[in-house]
């Protein structure tokens, strides 16, 4: 697996499809699985989307929606921000036409894995995400395991939210996934950002992702809100929240593997760090998010 002409970073804006704010399909990325679209809608207005071959999440960026698919309505509350409430989503089984109507506007995040199964379309309640704090000191972070092996069902797709505390990073030590073996599965992987705003404006945080001897890739990138890294293979981590700033990114992962699991392999050059939480409290600015929408 490797990325179209090697781009890996794709900046915000990029890959706009209007209505669609963000388009990474395994085309375009140059793999097998792994898709997301970010849908953006007016105050009152709907769009109607295809799954094709990929099942699919409808998960709230900002606003609420009413999703209608295969003689069904759900109504998904979602939330203000992603750092403001841990939001309820869709699934959307492949081979589907779904209508999406906001009342107020929003975007929706739609990350998407091809697969074989047909699964039924369902609601998944906010009061249901697992939410997990880990790491400690600042290393610490929420991660919101909304649609991952174990809490809630799907083919192939996984996805989690994770959100990181100025100052802190996350996704580390550096690990990978990309081989199939007894402690590591293959999986291409994207990651999405939100970087929370300052007095001044926009936010900024950073990305690393480097390779193996025998598969190289080198990418280190300063994100900002609604860029997005595409990871084949390799060591990825640390992502790091910059002091003043915190960070959010969703992961969609997919591989070819028959079992739907999430099992990674970190660089032996920095598990070690792993060891030192035992003496280290979590950040105590965590959780940030819970089912309650913050006051604004």
């Amino acid at each position: 697996m490797t990325s179209t002409n090697g781009k890996h970073y794709l900046p915000a804006g990029s890959t706009a499809a209007p209505p669609f704010r963000t388009v990474v399909t395994p085309e375009s990325a140059g793999w097998g699985y792994s898709g997301l679209r970010v849908l953006e809608l007016a105050p009152g207005a709907s769009e109607e989307i295809s799954t094709g071959d990929a099942e699919t999440l409808v998960l709230p960026l900002d606003g609420g929606c009413f999703v209608s698919v295969d003689d069904e309505e759900f109504r998904v509350t979602g939330r203000n921000s992603v750092f403001s409430r841990v939001t309820d989503f869709v699934y959307l089984p492949r081979d589907a036409r779904a209508t999406i109507t906001s009342t107020r506007g929003g975007r929706f995040a739609l990350p998407s894995a091809r697969c074989e199964r047909r699964l039924p379309a369902r609601y998944g309640a906010a009061e249901d995400v697992p939410v997990e704090l880990r790491g400690a000191g600042q290393s610490s972070r929420q991660v919101n395991n909304f649609c991952v092996p174990g809490t809630f069902e799907a083919d192939r797709l996984i996805a989690c939210e994770v959100l990181t505390p100025s100052s802190n990073w996350s996704s580390y030590p550096p690990h990978k996934h990309d081989e199939a073996t007894e402690s590591e599965c293959e999986l291409e992987e994207i990651y999405y950002y939100e970087v929370a705003e300052g007095p001044s404006g926009p936010g900024i945080g950073y990305q690393r992702v480097y390779g193996t001897e025998h598969r190289p890739i080198d990418v280190f990138e300063e994100v900002r809100a609604e860029d997005a890294v595409l990871i084949p293979h390799g060591w990825h981590g640390p992502s790091m929240a910059a002091p003043g700033y915190d960070l959010y990114y969703l992961n969609v992962m997919a591989g070819p593997g028959e079992e739907r699991a999430w099992r990674i392999c970190d660089d032996p050059a920095h598990g070690w760090v792993r060891q030192t939480w035992a003496d280290q409290e979590m950040d105590r600015r965590l959780p940030l998010t819970s089912t309650v929408e913050k006051e604004a």
